[in-house]
């Protein structure tokens, strides 16, 4: 295990590079750092990857270019809206915070956005598979790689024949997919229900053996390479002309020479202060882990039009997904998890929904579905590397190639234009 050290114990000598959250995305910005020659210091309040990144349903989702509110989804918001266990929803209480984010939101489904939202996914999918091969080979962990595919499932000709303009939008970005019905589609799934009438196989998509496993096994490369993961919470960041001093609560300071704000949804809490006001939220997630012989699932399924999907990881068979906006400090409503797990049995009678773990996490989201990534407008000293949303772990290690690129002075490797956490 990564052995993780207090910040009283740490020594009182200046830090090269500071993370802020060991999620995946500061995980693998941290072994891109270290690849470069830069010492790294990842700090987060609980621990390894035990956010959004522990709780995932673990897929390299490559071929997700298109925007969450492109015009076939953006229609559907009502109608799940009226549904409080459905694919989306809003807790009542959270209501009027999450009116300017959907507002957004629906502006992003126009298509002049769509269109330069999906280019920018795109090209950042791109880099983002190159670089996970090259982190995956680097660390020593392919065994953690699984490369089944996915299969996307329709029930409904209508469905399915709504779902065409999207992956003709796939196609032209190099995308390899195949649509399925009948014997084909029962090939590559085996005991799915009647109700559905098509598929779409993604033969590239890619899952790891377990998303929090993966984040720890990346944490313990990066410590035996010098590195260091620091248990605390950073509370406010002092940029001066020499470098930015961490302060955490209780009042303990660090000297680092950069930092790279990487803290998932809790991102606004330092940025607010630094001038940068992003429309940053949460679409908080819900998934039921089963035992792992609930049912013989030969690859990740996806059931769009309910908004989850479920995958086969070490840990388990993991029933998860849809979006509900409820911020940070609402309780969960753990009645989304059995109401997804009351789906998959439906949509897969053999399965035994007995022994499950249930859990919440907070997907940091923006309404444009890209990230933010670049310089905070106080100091260059400061990048910033959140709001992935359902897509951390998919572009983490093409977020710590462009983060590394722009703290050296150097070109990105693609336009992150789309990316700039001014963009708002």
């Amino acid at each position: 295990m990564t052995k993780i050290v207090s910040v009283e114990d740490m020594a009182k000598d200046r830090r090269d590079v500071v993370i802020v959250g060991a999620g995946i995305v500061g995980l693998a910005t941290a072994q891109k750092l270290q690849q470069a020659g830069r010492g790294v210091a990842l700090i987060d309040r609980k621990g390894i990857g035990l956010e959004a990144s522990k709780g995932n349903a673990g897929a390299f989702a490559f071929s997700d270019v298109l925007p969450m509110a492109v015009s076939g989804k953006i229609w559907k918001v009502p109608k799940w809206l009226m549904d409080p266990l459905g694919p989306l929803t809003i807790q009542p209480a959270y209501l009027l915070p999450a009116v300017p984010y959907l507002m957004r939101f629906w502006r992003e489904g126009w298509p002049d956005r769509v269109k330069a939202s999906t280019a920018a996914q795109a090209a950042m999918m791109r880099l983002a598979r190159k670089e996970t091969e090259t982190l995956v080979a680097d660390y020593g962990l392919e065994a953690m790689v699984h490369k089944d595919g996915s299969l996307e499932l329709y029930e409904s000709e209508h469905e399915f024949q709504a779902s065409l303009h999207g992956w003709a939008a796939r196609e032209k970005e190099g995308i390899a997919f195949e649509h399925v019905r009948g014997s084909r589609m029962a090939e590559l799934q085996p005991g799915l229900s009647p109700r559905f009438v098509a598929g779409t196989f993604v033969p590239g998509w890619q899952t790891v053996a377990d998303p929090h496993d993966f984040s720890v096994a990346l944490a313990d490369a990066i410590v035996e390479r010098g590195g260091e993961v620091v248990a605390g919470e950073v509370v406010v960041l002092t940029p001066d002309a020499d470098g930015v001093t961490v302060t955490l609560a209780g009042g303990i300071t660090l000297e680092a020479n950069s930092v790279v704000v990487s803290a998932g949804a809790w991102s606004r809490a330092l940025t607010d202060p630094l001038g940068d006001r992003l429309p940053l939220d949460t679409e908080r997630g819900y998934n039921t882990t089963l035992p792992g012989d609930a049912f013989d699932l030969k690859r990740m399924l996806i059931f769009g039009g309910h908004g989850f999907v479920i995958s086969s990881l070490s840990s388990g068979l993991r029933i998860g997904g849809a979006v509900e906006f409820g911020g940070l400090k609402l309780p969960a409503n753990y009645k989304r998890c059995e109401a997804m797990v009351k789906k998959a049995k439906a949509f897969l009678p053999d399965l035994r929904t007995e022994g499950g773990t249930q859990w919440m996490g907070y997907r940091p989201s923006l309404p444009d579905t890209l990230p933010a990534i670049g310089f905070s407008r106080a100091s260059r000293r400061i990048i910033y590397a959140f709001g992935h949303g359902h897509l951390g772990l998919t572009q983490a290690a093409g977020t710590g190639r462009l983060v590394t690129e722009l703290m050296h002075g150097q070109a990105p490797s693609i336009d992150i234009t789309a990316f700039s956490p001014q963009r708002f």
